[in-house]
């Protein structure tokens, strides 16, 4: 039996990965356990751990991690407290391997602790491009750190080849978020304003909007411009999901929370968990900001997703992303341009290139047939730039 620890440090990474740890679990091969930390144990993002209970599974351990900071110094410093304390949970867990997704500082501390503990690494999501984002550093920087590597796009797995990795170790399994859309029974608009405590309009906005991690003091000013751009709309319904813990995600959580009180056709929330936020995305007309989603999950709702900045730069997009600069003048143009009926219907039509909807079925058969030996000393994988 190989003994599997996965990681969740966030409300985002662990609605991506709850259908993995399900198969996971179903299969008598896996002694699975869970390790939560991050904003999942603070109660102004919501104590989002409580979805993880709520979805009948055991959490092994909690590590407290987070510090009441708003800076990157109390990012760089939560991050040593991580590894610190990660190192402990797994040294008393000893698993055979460790999942972790994505490129969240979090992650990548608890990376680093299992590195040193000589434990094989399976990283989810490697390979993406976001060069706006310090995330880029750290998922790469995880990449290297780690064995086995589920990429969400062929273009993605050729990248992770790129850095060095193995390609027999490699494997395109496609988005868990797109596979979240096409498994879930999702909410109707009734049950959904009943949870949400919220009527919709006839026009309505989904807003997720989290610090620019490469740029000093951006988060207050681009804020700003984004709600400028939304009072321009006083008749649509406007949903805002907060800010993650990153450096300056408070002050973007409360801007939203002043300009709610303002505005009573909006309404804001620390965290709407998966089965809330994707059935919203069902109701909306487009969605507006800068998360990852946007790019990668929305598409499959057949909306436009209003992408502001580069915080997402480089990343795999479809046509249904207008990629506008955060003022409040582009933004307001670019919410016009996404109401546009011929826009709407384009939407409607185009495929999703991180559409898979097994991507935690051929994660677990790639599981069940791997071998953990031998892992851990890595050959670096050359490229022949001469063909």
């Amino acid at each position: 039996m190989k003994k599997i620890v996965i990681y969740t440090g966030t409300r985002a990474e662990y609605g991506l990965l709850r259908n993995l740890i399900r198969r996971l679990k179903s299969e008598k091969s896996f002694d699975v356990r869970i390790v939560v930390s991050g904003s999942h144990l603070s109660p102004e993002f919501g104590f989002t751990y409580k979805e993880i209970e709520n979805d009948g599974f055991l959490i092994d351990e909690k590590v407290e991690v987070l510090l009441s900071s708003d800076t990157s110094i109390g990012v760089a410093k939560a991050m040593g407290l991580g590894i610190i304390s990660y190192a402990e949970v797994l040294h008393r867990l000893s698993p055979d391997l460790l999942i972790v997704l994505g490129d969240r500082y979090e992650a990548f501390a608890m990376a680093s602790a299992a590195t040193v503990l000589r434990i094989p690494i399976a990283h989810i999501n490697g390979g993406d491009v976001t060069s706006g984002a310090i995330d880029e550093a750290m998922r790469h920087s995880m990449t290297k750190m780690s064995h086995l590597h589920f990429t969400t796009t062929e273009e993605y797995r050729k990248r992770v080849i790129q850095l060095g990795e193995q390609p027999q170790h490699v494997f395109n399994v496609g988005a868990l978020g797109v596979e979240n859309i096409l498994t879930m029974e999702l909410l109707e608009r009734a049950s959904l304003e009943k949870e949400l405590d919220f009527k919709f309009k006839e026009k309505n906005i989904l807003v997720t909007f989290h610090p620019v991690t490469l740029e000093n003091l951006a988060a207050e000013v681009q804020m700003k411009e984004l709600l400028k751009a939304l009072s321009g709309f006083p008749d649509f319904g406007l949903i805002f999901t907060k800010a993650n813990a990153d450096a300056e995600g408070r002050v973007i959580n409360r801007l939203i929370d002043e300009f709610v009180v303002s505005h009573p056709n909006s309404k804001a929330y620390d965290s709407l968990g998966s089965k809330k936020y994707l059935s919203a995305l069902r109701q909306v007309d487009m969605v507006v900001g800068n998360s990852s989603s946007g790019i990668i999950e929305v598409p499959s709702f057949g909306i436009p997703t209003i992408n502001i900045g580069d915080r997402q730069a480089g990343r795999l997009q479809t046509k249904t992303v207008i990629n506008v600069t955060p003022e409040a003048a582009a933004i307001e143009k670019a919410i016009e341009q996404g109401l546009d009926e011929s826009f709407k219907v384009m939407s409607k039509q185009i495929k999703n290139p991180y559409g898979h909807w097994e991507a935690s079925k051929k994660i677990t058969e790639i599981l069940l047939e791997a071998s953990l030996e031998n892992l851990l000393k890595k050959g670096f994988h050359d490229i022949n730039f001469e063909v």
